[in-house]
């Protein structure tokens, strides 16, 4: 039996702690604070002033931080913290240029659209997400030490060379890909039958103390697997890119123009498709069910995200039998569900994934952390996104401004104006169809305090998604999560 060393991680004693849901029905105010189905901690942890983030700009070019807090909201600390982004740069750099080995096809065409999107400047925020949550929790779950072992014993699975290694012989896993495996099969000839390799025994962990306590790393740790976890919720992400771009017809995507107005519609499309196939494939190499029905389900959401946006286009979610004169709870339901479903879904589960394969078990609260924080600060950040499609001055968002009006889509910013011009009601409801509708619309929110108000709610979320981190221990890490909530709400591109 081949034997591995493995160093035992410190021990001391972590609190087992309860959180408790919110699900009450509320109808979204400037003045509400409860977020969704997350975690409270018993004591609210004391809301301390912000010290300003540091405003050296990371040296790598493809990964643009996001724009500092607001520092009228800061009060000096003894020790800055950390940038989010110069904190995880290397790792960052690594992760996009090893990605790009993953996307390679067959077909030169289809590589080429696959990598497109890759090419150009990105907040890489989601697998940002994935790296911080690592290193802010690896040491604390159960299966720590076995998670730990797996990424340093040759035959365990968890080692980088492995993930990049074919379940299969590469002839019958690959069939013909220039880019990935050698000794793929020929399609000069029949396909000969060839002898089974004998099965793969994998090792035995080591076992552990039954009272050995988990502690958090002291050196920042990342595992090979929870890398590759991070350029597959980018994999994703940039799947769905494509596939939106093709509904949307968006002709701008990043201040460049979008896949499809690049290549095409069926391109953009078989792109995609090609993406979530490689997104399939390197999941499956991670060896956690959890992990693999959370990324599955994630995929599953998206598409239940946008069929939910285009009923919503197309009148069916809105239908009411007659003319609304203010905006009612199932309008704000459907929207904040749509904003789940297409945006904080990947954010949330993505997180959770990370700690899951940090070897946290059931029964822990540090993947309930994680997907709270990620379900909140996705919801901020999307309600964000929606406010700037409104104030955000002409090329600064690397799409078109004013888009959702276009595509009959009433956010956040128009709901609240309704409460305060009725006749926006009717605009809505035809979805902004008729000419000069959309012109109107705009006039009308600008006039309201629809966009103040949806940014009290996406500082709502935010507010939450720092509150559940007050179970985590101290580390950069952490404390790199909290200035990403501050980031998302001051944001401006």
């Amino acid at each position: 039996m081949r034997r591995c060393s493995v160093a035992r991680a410190r021990i001391s004693p972590h609190n087992n702690l309860a959180g408790t849901s919110s699900h009450a029905h509320w109808r979204p105010a400037a003045t509400h604070r409860r977020g969704h189905g997350v975690l409270a901690p018993k004591t609210k942890p004391q809301q301390s002033e912000l010290s300003k983030p540091s405003s050296v700009q990371p040296t790598f070019s493809h990964v643009p931080p996001l724009p500092n807090a607001d520092s009228s909201l800061q009060t000096p600390r003894q020790t800055p913290r950390p940038d989010p982004y110069k904190l995880l740069a290397p790792q960052l750099n690594h992760l996009r240029e090893t990605l790009l080995n993953l996307l390679g096809s067959s077909h030169p065409s289809l590589t080429e659209i696959a990598k497109y999107y890759f090419l150009h400047p990105s907040k890489q925020l989601r697998p940002l997400l994935v790296l911080l949550f690592s290193q802010a929790t690896n040491g604390l779950g159960r299966g720590w030490h076995e998670k730990h072992w797996a990424a340093q014993c040759e035959g365990a699975g968890g080692r980088t060379e492995e993930l990049d290694r074919p379940l299969t012989r590469p002839d019958v896993l690959n069939d013909w890909n220039p880019s990935m495996a050698d000794h793929t099969a020929s399609f000069s000839e029949c396909f000969s039958l060839k002898p089974p390799r004998p099965p793969h025994i994998p090792p035995t962990p080591p076992s552990v103390p039954p009272d050995a306590v988990p502690q958090l790393m002291s050196t920042p740790t990342l595992l090979p697997t929870q890398i590759r976890l991070a350029q597959i919720v980018e994999m994703i992400h940039v799947a769905s890119l494509l596939h939106d771009d093709v509904i949307d017809k968006s002709p701008l995507r990043r201040g460049a123009a979008s896949a499809p107005a690049a290549f095409g519609n069926k391109m953009s499309v078989l792109a995609g498709d090609f993406l979530l196939g490689r997104t399939s494939a390197a999941l499956s190499r991670l060896g956690d069910n959890e992990v693999v029905e959370l990324i599955a389900s994630v995929i599953a959401n998206l598409v239940e995200g946008e069929i939910l946006q285009l009923k919503t286009v197309h009148g069916q979610a809105y239908q009411t039998g007659e003319t609304s004169s203010s905006v009612s709870k199932d309008n704000w339901n459907i929207y904040l569900q749509k904003t789940y479903l297409k945006t904080a879904t990947l954010m949330a589960k993505g997180a959770r994934a990370a700690v899951v394969l940090g070897g946290c078990r059931e029964g822990e609260i540090w993947k309930e952390v994680a997907y709270a924080y990620g379900r909140n600060l996705g919801i901020a950040f999307q309600l964000v996104d929606d406010i700037l499609d409104y104030e955000a001055a002409e090329g600064t968002l690397g799409k078109p401004g004013g888009a959702d009006l276009q595509l009959g889509l009433a956010t956040g910013p128009a709901l609240f104006a309704w409460e305060e011009h009725p006749e926006l009601g009717p605009l809505i409801e035809r979805k902004f169809r008729e000419s000069g509708d959309v012109e109107m619309a705009r006039d009308l929110v600008r006039r309201s305090s629809g966009v103040e108000r949806t940014r009290d709610l996406a500082r709502a979320h935010a507010d939450k998604a720092r509150e559940v981190l007050s179970f985590l221990p101290d580390s950069d890490a952490k404390s790199a999560l909290e200035v990403l909530t501050e980031r998302v709400v001051k944001r401006t591109w």
